[in-house]
């Protein structure tokens, strides 16, 4: 085993490395723990399913080494060029599939955000609404673990575009970011608020503890920011997968706040979601008004991305709801594994 230099010390903060799920996910978890690099068969990005548990195992697993790392992995890893070639490779088919689903999806922000801002008539496909009339404990328990390996992470992806952003856009995405992170305040950070919310509910707040339950359909939701964030030419898909989480945040926020009340999970699990209601419906007027249309402003040729972001969003977010929506409705589990009472 090759020694680390001195930039690139074993991480004693990160994630605990995954189970594996396939050859690929197998690849990169032997590359990071014995650092080494990924050997894989030539063509086996290419024949794999890019929906499926391996590829987005993998894809998650590389995006993580630019957030906190694993736990034991040096932190050069981050830049090693053969784990870089093959999130490359992953992420190409992963962004290749995205615009092949939505071939025929929205083209401007107008056609993209309308049918957001009404809160539908029937709301019988909501998971939100299936959790605010009818929902138990155990199944807002697994919604919050597997929601956590997004929320424990709130808000960090889109911090990649402040930099990429100029003017109008840059100063209102800062104002909402410094929301998001607490307003000064390390206990209002909303990754915090997550993790008392799943303190309530009896679940291990720990970074990444969930990933083994995680589905590849919310491993996607996930994968699908860092895939926006880590790529300049993505700027104007991270501003509308931004603009597209805090739009729909703050009505579904208001059924879930009442979901965790009604089952008695807990003041801080229901706080979480009244924090959401009323600053996401703040923020929404932002990203719309100052982001959007100050990007739109300084250029103008991201309109069609940023539709994109939007769209790529509510696809994986209705993909996530359709796997939770069919096991529950079968009397079965969401997750991989069951979860454990702490």
């Amino acid at each position: 085993m090759k020694q680390p230099s001195p930039l690139g010390v074993p991480s004693a903060e990160g994630s605990v490395l995954p189970q594996v799920r396939g050859p690929l996910s197998g690849a990169v978890l032997t590359a990071l723990s014995a650092d080494v690099p990924p050997t894989y068969e030539p063509d086996a990005v290419l024949t794999a399913d890019i929906w499926g548990e391996d590829c987005q195992l993998s894809l998650y697993m590389l995006y993580e080494l630019h957030y906190r790392g694993f736990e034991g992995v040096p932190d050069e890893r981050e830049w090693d060029p053969d784990l870089l070639r093959l999130r490359r490779s992953l992420e190409t088919r992963f962004l290749d599939a995205l615009r092949s689903a939505l071939v025929e999806g929205p083209r401007t922000v107008e056609e993209a955000f309308t049918p957001l801002l009404v809160e539908p008539v029937d709301l019988s496909s909501s998971l939100s609404h299936q959790l605010q009339t009818n929902g138990k404990l155990w199944q807002l328990r697994e919604y919050a673990a597997l929601r956590s390996l997004y929320h424990l992470k709130e808000a960090d992806p889109h911090a990649w575009v402040i930099p990429r952003l100029t003017g109008r856009a840059k100063a209102a995405m800062v104002a909402i970011e410094y929301d998001e992170f607490g307003a000064g305040h390390a206990d209002r950070i909303h990754a915090r608020l997550y993790a008392d919310l799943m303190e309530d509910l009896n679940l291990d707040p720990t970074y990444g503890h969930y990933l083994d339950q995680a589905p590849a359909t919310l491993l996607a939701t996930v994968n699908l920011m860092s895939l926006f964030g880590l790529h300049r030419a993505l700027r104007g898909a991270l501003v509308g997968h931004f603009a597209c989480v805090e739009v729909t945040s703050s009505p579904g926020s208001r059924r879930l706040a009442k979901a965790m009340r009604r089952c008695g999970a807990g003041p801080a699990a229901e706080h979480f979601y009244t924090e959401h209601v009323e600053a996401d419906a703040v923020h929404e007027q932002i990203v719309r008004h100052e982001v959007i249309e100050g990007l739109l402003t300084d250029e103008p040729h991201l309109e069609e991305d940023i539709a994109f972001g939007c769209a790529a969003t509510v696809l994986l977010e209705d993909r996530l709801t359709a796997h939770i929506r069919t096991a529950w409705d079968q009397k079965l589990s969401a997750v991989r594994t069951p979860l454990l009472m702490r």
